[in-house]
Order: structure tokens, then C-alpha cells, then sequence
């Protein structure tokens, strides 16, 4: 038995605090890797319902994803191979008392394109895109190399109040997507650096329990409310990411209160800076609102979750996107379940890209980046300055779990942008993705897919000069991801 006032967590074979650090980290990796993940398996700790639907693994998540927020009334500890090995060490016990863990992962990952030509930083078109997070063609990447400290709050019990952290720190190809203006962002926006750092998330949550039936607060910088993918790798059904997902905010800076009325039934309520920028950028920075219901069956297998993902003046700025969303899930019987989502997003007295004033308007603002800078609206008038810019777009997942360690997802993804101001390009898009995970033991992850793209009205693919007649109308990807857990 644990000593509880230090030595080896319970569980830990006798002798492993007299083993060094490492014996016990190739240890941990050898149970992992012979680690056979069961479906049926729920969460160690729930509370106020069925809410645990699925297993990760195999499924990237167990519950149905809400952002800003720790699910409310199921455990959140962070199992990894290397807690394991902490946990059996001399202080192991303290470890696993104090709910403060590290972990990460690395993802590598690769393609085969059909398009050709390298990605251009400075109009954001070219390679791949508007495809992502693979927007190199033809070559392999390193995705990501993360590192989390985190300390969970305890948002099973309901006795006393608890506090949590969390710091995420991601390098890689994939900082493109995640970097927030004023947080590190010279590195893409000055430098154009293939591989860059961010610290992607940073910060506390603090856990009211006598409100109603608990109230998550989180202060910091948190990833976006809400979305099926994640701009996290393993949190995501397929290596690559649909169009939705790449043209809708990343994250914010500010606070959010998630208050679970019942087991049905959850309210959230935000004030930011805006989308993607930091509260310390006063030019771009904007006092925005946003809110969501979150509605659970009594079932556990339906999950709807509307919000207007922020809400402020809607004039032209940095990603001052007003994004008003719906996320449904649906599990149909223990190995099918569906994942929809749609959005409509829109900003105001956007600069018109096809009139000379309008262009002025832009590079005035934005004469300072080298790379990065937003893109005007193609709008419906040569003579207009400015105009409403918007797009909408509709995501949907069919997925199937073929064993314990085997899933397979089916993608179909439209995005109109209307204006041409998210992807550079005035087209409807249409996107179908075939993916598969397969799990080796519960710390290594193998993701093929194949992609197909295609822009209906424009040539968006395979095109660095955002110019017509300069790229293809469609594109066909085969690429693949392993993630290794640690």
C-alpha cells in the first residue's frame, strides 16, 4: 500500500521508488504500448448523468467537446506514460495527491499532392491551401512538439472549492494556426518561419461548486468556444482539418463561466479581447461578448451546443470575425456516432481588395507585417470602399469504431466564403475526407486519409499568386500523422 505521506502511488509494483527515473519511464512505455483500450470503459469518476459516450482511445475525446472548460462532473486527470512513471517514484504519492501532471506528445506527419507549388506567406494561397494543417505539399513536417503542466481542478466533488492550470507550449509547422497577434506572432508575421513556437494556452481555472450544480471560471488564454477539431493534433478525428474549422477563430484571451444548471442543461458566458489577439495590442484588441447553451439527453448520446462565438462592434480588424455557431453530436448505437457542425461568420466596413481606395485602406494598416496581414473583400461593387464581408460553412462526421484500437471517419465539408476574405479566393468549396486511426497500445496513434478538394467557381488550389487562371479548381491529398504520447 502507498505510504500517504510520500513514496510510490497505489498501484506501482513494490521496489519501483528505489528504480531510476528512466528504468521506470521504459517500464511505463512497455504497459502502455501492450495496452489494450476498452471501449466500454468509462471515466474513473462521474457524477450527474450519463455523459461519458465514448473511450478515448480510441476516440479523440470521451464526452462531447465544450471549450473553455473542463467537462463538468467527470474527472479530468491526464493519464500518460510519463505520470506513470512519476507516480512510482519516491514522491509518486505527492505527485498524484497534488492533481498536477506533464505530458505532451509529438506529431510528425506527411503528404502527397497533387498540387506542387510552395506555400506563399505573404498572400497565405499556394501549397496546399486553403487545406490544412498539411500546407506543404509533397513533403514531410514536423507538426507539433508539445509540453503541458496542468493541475485539474477536482469538478467531481461538491464540497469545497477547487482551482487548476494549465500552460501548453507547441512547437512546430503548426504555430501557423495557433499564434495569437502580439504573443510571439513576429515569428510568422515578420520572419515567415516554417517551424515556431507558441505558447498556446495559459491558464487557471477555478471550480464553484455551491452555484446551482458547479461553475467552472477560466482567466487566461484559452483555445476557442466551440468546435469538433482542435488546433491540438491528438484532440481530432483526422490528421488534416476541415475547411470549417480553418477559417473560424483559433483562440482568445479573457475569461469564461461554464454553470451547469442540471444534467441536461449548461450556460456559458464570455468577455475577450477579440479573436486571435492579445488585450495588450490596442489597436486590434476589442471588448467582445459571446455565449453558449450547452444541452445533453438524459441518454448521454445527443449533445447540441449553439453560441455567438463573439460579439462586438463587427468592424474590419484583425480576425474581428463575428462567429455564430452550432455544434450537434449523435451517438447511434455503440460503434456509430455523427459530428455536425455550421457557422456563419461576418465582419463589417471590410476594405474593398478590388478598388484602389479599399486597397489603401488595407495596406495603411497593415504596413508594418511582412507576412500575415488580413485580406480585403472582394466585394460585390468596384466603386465600394468598403462592404460586408461573410462566408457560412457546414462540417459533418460519420464515424465507426471497427475494434478497441481501430476507428474510421468520413468527412463532408462545404465552405462559401462569399467574399473572398477568409481564403483570398471568391468560391464555394467542397471537401470529403476518408480517415482512419489506429492505436498502438494507448500511446502511439497512426493516421492515414485521403482528401479530396475541389473550389467551384475559382482555381484556389495550387495558386501563390491569388490570380485567376494561375491554379487548379480541385485537389487530391494522400497524408498521414503518427502522434507518440509521452
Amino acid at each position: 500500500s502507498a505510504n500517504p505521506t510520500g513514496g510510490a502511488a497505489a498501484g506501482c509494483a513494490p521496489g519501483t521508488d528505489h528504480e531510476s527515473f528512466w528504468t521506470r519511464l521504459e517500464n511505463s512505455y512497455r504497459s502502455h504500448l501492450a495496452a489494450s483500450p476498452d471501449s466500454s470503459a468509462p471515466a474513473t469518476r462521474v457524477v450527474g448523468g450519463a455523459e461519458v459516450p465514448e473511450s478515448n482511445p480510441p476516440w479523440p475525446y470521451s464526452t462531447w467537446n465544450i471549450g473553455g472548460s473542463p467537462t463538468l462532473g467527470v474527472e479530468n486527470l491526464t493519464a500518460s506514460a510519463l505520470m506513470d512513471a512519476i507516480y512510482c517514484g519516491s514522491r509518486g504519492q505527492r505527485w498524484k495527491d497534488s492533481r498536477v501532471t506533464v505530458y505532451g506528445w509529438l506529431d510528425v506527419g506527411g503528404n502527397l499532392s497533387t498540387s506542387h507549388t510552395p506555400f506563399n506567406y505573404a498572400t497565405g494561397t499556394g501549397g496546399n491551401t486553403p487545406g490544412a494543417y498539411a500546407f506543404e505539399p509533397n513533403t514531410l513536417q514536423l507538426d507539433q512538439v508539445t509540453l503541458t503542466t496542468e493541475r485539474t481542478p477536482d469538478e467531481v466533488q461538491r464540497e469545497h472549492i477547487d482551482w487548476g492550470f494549465r500552460v501548453t507550449g507547441l512547437y512546430g509547422t503548426n504555430y501557423k494556426y495557433t499564434f495569437s497577434d502580439g504573443v510571439f506572432s513576429n515569428q510568422y508575421l515578420d520572419k515567415a518561419r516554417h517551424n515556431g513556437f507558441d505558447p498556446v494556452v495559459y491558464y487557471v481555472d477555478l471550480w464553484v461548486p455551491q452555484i446551482a450544480q458547479g461553475m467552472n471560471l477560466r482567466v487566461g488564454r484559452y483555445l476557442s468556444v466551440p468546435d469538433i477539431e482542435s488546433q491540438l493534433g491528438p484532440s481530432n478525428l483526422t490528421y488534416t482539418r476541415s475547411l470549417l474549422y480553418t477559417y473560424d477563430p483559433f483562440t482568445q484571451h479573457g475569461v469564461v463561466a461554464t454553470l451547469k444548471l442540471n444534467k441536461n442543461w449548461q450556460l456559458q458566458t464570455e468577455l475577450s479581447s477579440g479573436n486571435d489577439v492579445a488585450p495588450w495590442v490596442k489597436k486590434e484588441a476589442r471588448f467582445t461578448v459571446a455565449g453558449c447553451v450547452i444541452w445533453t439527453s438524459d441518454s448521454g448520446r445527443d449533445g447540441i451546443y449553439p453560441c455567438m462565438n463573439g460579439l462586438n462592434d463587427s468592424h474590419f480588424g484583425w480576425d474581428n470575425i463575428q462567429h455564430a455557431v452550432t455544434t450537434w453530436y449523435h451517438k447511434f448505437d455503440e460503434r456509430w456516432h455523427m459530428d455536425t457542425e455550421i457557422w456563419y461568420l461576418w465582419e463589417s466596413r471590410v476594405p474593398n481588395a478590388n478598388n484602389a481606395d479599399g486597397a489603401a485602406l488595407l495596406s495603411q494598416r497593415y504596413n508594418d507585417l511582412t507576412f500575415g496581414a488580413p485580406n480585403g473583400a472582394q466585394c460585390p461593387l468596384s466603386t465600394s470602399v468598403t462592404c460586408y464581408a461573410y462566408a457560412w460553412a457546414a462540417v459533418n462526421y460519420i464515424n465507426y469504431q471497427i475494434g478497441p484500437k481501430d476507428i474510421v471517419s468520413w468527412r463532408s465539408d462545404f465552405l462559401n466564403d462569399a467574399r473572398g476574405q477568409r481564403t483570398g479566393f471568391k468560391t464555394r468549396y467542397y471537401e470529403f475526407d476518408l480517415g482512419y486511426t489506429h492505436w498502438v497500445g494507448d500511446v502511439i496513434e497512426l493516421r492515414p486519409e485521403l482528401r479530396f478538394e475541389h473550389a467551384r467557381d475559382v482555381d484556389a488550389y495550387d495558386n501563390p499568386s491569388a490570380l485567376p487562371g494561375h491554379g487548379r479548381h480541385s485537389q487530391f491529398m494522400l497524408a498521414a500523422d503518427v502522434i507518440l504520447h509521452y
